[in-house]
């Protein structure tokens, strides 16, 4: 194809289909992503606001677990407001360039998510089997730098996945069977060879998701050695209870993940709705269940998130007793003013 040509076909729009075959359902579909999206911005915003205020939680771990708050909040902002305007008003046009900005941010906040559970393991390996040293090893500054580092690494090894994947000539139907820009959805569109950029796709996925997986399977396995030598049940449980959450984000990640991975390789069977929907709920009810998680089972975060809401109601009670304070001077200086 010429050069002319295949950029005029690639400046043109993709279309959404949302949920293929359930068109007509779409206004009761778009009911519970709805409910989703607006939990996760509550839910992920409280807990940043918890810890940012409240300087007891001014502690690495805290620091991870707003890392993935702001992970959560950004990638459910990246597909939620697009899916909600095919549901709701049919607007399932989306530009070329938004369409693999979507797919970018998917991708590297995916990556970027997987690294932070990896450091919040070796954050509770130290914090358990190595605690004299918690302190030294894990500063703040420390670990700002390893959500920088995990940002980076999601960036720089989803740019070259993006470069290949434009680059690709889309000369066949621009109808992509899904509610956002799925990456294999996409690439099912292109009329050239894909093998590099799947190639490419398959080694990033082993070699990061992989490898994260695991070192977080041997910190686990550290901690659980470490915690079985503890003297007393009490003891045992109690540091059981702080990585009680941590392992359940990391089961609701990778377990969603790769069942909305294979059931998009593998069709099973399974009408195409059912493998939308699947990927359309591990990208919208995660982020939300995250901050539910942390909040029931971590006490500290918990009383941040009640002393913020104390805040804040106190403030509304305060700004109440001041309007009522006004308006009752307001009626005070009206009637010195009326004539006897």
């Amino acid at each position: 194809m010429p050069t002319t040509n295949r950029s005029n076909t690639n400046s043109m729009p993709f279309l959404l289909t949302g949920v293929p075959g359930l068109e007509y359902l779409h206004m009761w579909i778009s009911i519970p992503f709805c409910f989703t999206y607006i939990m996760t911005l509550l839910g992920n915003s409280m807990v940043l606001l918890a810890v940012r205020l409240d300087k007891s939680l001014h502690e690495p771990m805290y620091y991870f677990i707003c890392m993935l708050a702001a992970i959560d909040f950004i990638f459910s902002t990246a597909v939620v407001p697009k899916m909600l305007g095919v549901f709701w008003s049919d607007s399932r046009e989306i530009g070329f360039e938004a369409c693999f900005i979507q797919m970018f941010f998917i991708h590297t906040f995916t990556e970027v998510e997987s690294g932070v559970l990896l450091a919040m393991s070796f954050d509770r390996y130290v914090a358990i089997c190595n605690p004299l040293r918690y302190t030294t090893i894990l500063t703040s500054s420390r670990t700002m730098q390893i959500g920088l580092l995990s940002l980076a690494r999601g960036a720089g090894v989803m740019t070259p996945l993006m470069c290949l994947l434009t680059s690709l000539p889309y000369c066949k139907t621009r109808v992509i069977p899904h509610s956002y820009c799925e990456h294999m959805a996409v690439v099912k569109l292109a009329c050239a060879d894909p093998s590099a950029s799947d190639l490419y796709s398959l080694v990033v996925a082993t070699l990061l998701v992989g490898t994260d997986s695991a070192f977080i399977t041997f910190s686990y396995g550290m901690i659980l050695r470490s915690v079985m030598r503890l003297p007393s049940q009490e003891a045992r449980l109690k540091a059981l209870r702080t990585c009680g959450s941590h392992i359940s984000v990391i089961l609701l990640f990778y377990i969603g993940g790769l069942l909305s991975m294979y059931l998009q390789m593998f069709s099973f069977g399974l009408p195409p709705h059912v493998q939308v929907l699947v990927a359309d709920f591990y990208l919208t009810v995660p982020p939300m269940l995250n901050p539910l998680i942390y909040g029931i089972k971590m006490k500290q975060i918990q009383e941040g998130i009640f002393k913020l809401l104390g805040q804040l109601a106190g403030l509304s009670a305060s700004q109440a007793d001041k309007d009522r304070s006004d308006a009752e001077r307001g009626g005070t200086v009206r009637k010195e003013f009326i004539p006897s």
